[in-house]
């Protein structure tokens, strides 16, 4: 049977973190991997991966169905240009550019494009990424389960409308610089308070993941786990009194705001 050929058009942090996936799973034997990155080492090193090195975009996209657009959408334009030549109706466009629409692939390659989009995040790279994926009509059932079936063996991925693809970036997609901001002052205020940095950021981030199982595991709502750590009096509360004072969640909504209103900008 043919191998299922999939490449990569930029092999940074993230495509080589989905490559890696791939090679690293059950349906490597399946699948050919192929790469182009105008920084012709990055694509060297992955051959250890069993990843074959195309000559140019438009090489790539004619010898792969499925092409995995791993570039920042300030750079997406020109390659999609690059890469229009060799698409045909039944290329795949899996596009990881914040904020980059269907209809703007479809535009720079083909008007009936097929296009997969996803919002991945960095945890990515330990197998432990958090994915938002939707497409266009133009992809069929098969050709979008085994996109998602790869974004599932790098993490956990939902399915959710394309209208929300912007708005889903400040959720998973930013969300872990959010986080490790969040994490630095606990971690700077301990050692602030004479605490060794090393222990302070193991109790802190072991106390991250374990809240997280707390909210997926433990049955019960946010609101009730607060209420769970805070005894009247306490020092909890304390803490929590002033965070309220600082209107936490209105800066985080704050937050995901601009980050939306900034994916809506790079759309454009």
């Amino acid at each position: 049977m043919d191998k299922i050929k999939i490449g990569f058009i930029g092999a940074g942090n993230m495509g080589t973190a989905i490559i890696k996936g791939i090679a690293g799973s059950s349906m490597s034997d399946k699948i050919e991997l192929h790469a182009f990155d105008p920084d012709s080492a990055k694509v060297s090193d992955l051959s250890g991966y069993g990843v074959s090195a195309s000559s140019s975009e438009a090489d790539l996209v004619r010898t792969c169905k499925y092409v995995f657009l791993a570039v920042k959408p300030q750079i997406i334009d020109k390659v999609l240009e690059a890469a229009a030549p060799g698409a045909d109706s039944e290329t795949v466009f899996i596009s990881i550019a914040a904020g980059i629409t269907d209809e703007f692939i479809a535009s720079k390659t083909l008007p009936e494009a097929k296009v997969i989009l996803v919002m991945p995040n960095t945890p990515l790279l330990l197998g432990e990424g958090a994915s938002a994926l939707s497409h266009n009509d133009k992809v069929t059932e098969e050709e979008f389960s085994l996109i998602l079936s790869i974004f599932r063996i790098c993490g956990k991925a939902a399915v959710i409308p394309k209208d929300k693809m912007k708005e889903i970036i400040a959720i998973n997609g930013s969300s872990p610089a959010f986080i490790y901001l969040f994490a630095k002052g606990f971690i700077d205020y301990a050692e602030s308070a004479g605490i060794d940095r090393d222990a302070a950021t193991e109790l802190f981030t072991q106390s991250l993941i374990g809240s997280a199982k707390m909210i997926t595991d433990s049955g019960k709502s946010i609101d009730e786990l607060i209420k769970m750590v805070s005894s009247p009096g306490g020092t909890t509360l304390a803490g929590l009194d002033r965070l309220y004072e600082g209107k936490l969640t209105d800066t985080v909504k704050k937050c995901c705001e601009s980050c939306t209103n900034r994916a809506y900008e790079l759309s454009k």
